[in-house]
């Protein structure tokens, strides 16, 4: 499989604290990819680096093999990355309908959560906690083309299970079409595509990649449903 996206020894500082401490990690085209981990283990500073949303204290940030480390965010976005972080991922004084409009494809993202057609006159911000991510998440599914790559910060957050499931697959249904997809989750979720990856952070650090069915032996309990992955903080 060819590597779309690839994180080359990534440090990344927060001020005194290093958050990320030397990263490898390749995200491949087609292919989705998740990074499993605590709160404070990384896994967002990952998705934050590739999007450019950080720059790195040491390391290469490279796409499709071009060194993309000093590329702002949305030079990044312009050539097809989408980033869907947990928090304001939305514009909360908008309403609905005007965030899907900036998304792209509204018909698009109403076909994928028809929970949003009665919601399009209110303002994102009044909106409960499951469906401004489903908001969120339509961003990834409303645009014209597949996007190049696509990083969502827990898809599932606070969504019932039935929400979630369909979520997953939604996402899923990108790689078919070519997209790399990267979630960032606390646990490992079910519904992901055949072939995910799953590289898991603890302390700033990869200790483990390999296959979701190698993740889920190493894991307690398995894949999670979608309310464990919407409970999820």
């Amino acid at each position: 499989m060819s590597v779309e996206m690839e994180l080359c020894g990534v440090r990344v500082r927060y001020g005194p604290l290093e958050a990320l401490h030397g990263v490898d990690l390749p995200v491949p085209a087609g292919t989705a990819t998740v990074l499993l981990g605590r709160n404070g283990s990384g896994r967002t500073t990952v998705l934050r680096a590739l999007a450019g949303a950080v720059r790195p204290s040491a390391g290469r940030v490279l796409w499709r093999g071009a060194d993309v480390t000093r590329l702002p965010a949305h030079l990044r976005a312009r050539r097809g990355l989408c980033f869907v972080p947990d928090r304001r991922a939305v514009y909360t004084t908008l309403t609905v309908a005007e965030n899907l409009r900036l998304a792209g494809d509204a018909g698009a993202a109403l076909d994928a959560y028809p929970e949003l057609r009665p919601l399009l006159s209110r303002r994102a911000g009044t909106l409960s906690g499951g469906e401004r991510r489903m908001l969120a998440v339509s961003r990834a599914l409303a645009r014209p083309r597949p996007p190049r790559v696509v990083l969502v910060d827990e898809p599932a957050l606070g969504m019932s299970p039935a929400v979630a499931a369909r979520t997953y697959a939604l996402l899923g249904a990108l790689c078919a079409r070519g997209t790399a997809l990267v979630t960032a989750e606390q646990r490992l979720p079910g519904g992901l595509p055949r072939g995910t990856l799953v590289h898991e952070l603890r302390r700033g650090s990869v200790v483990f990649s390999g296959e979701a069915a190698e993740a889920a032996v190493r894991r307690p309990g398995g894949p999670t449903g979608g309310a464990a992955a919407g409970r999820a903080g």
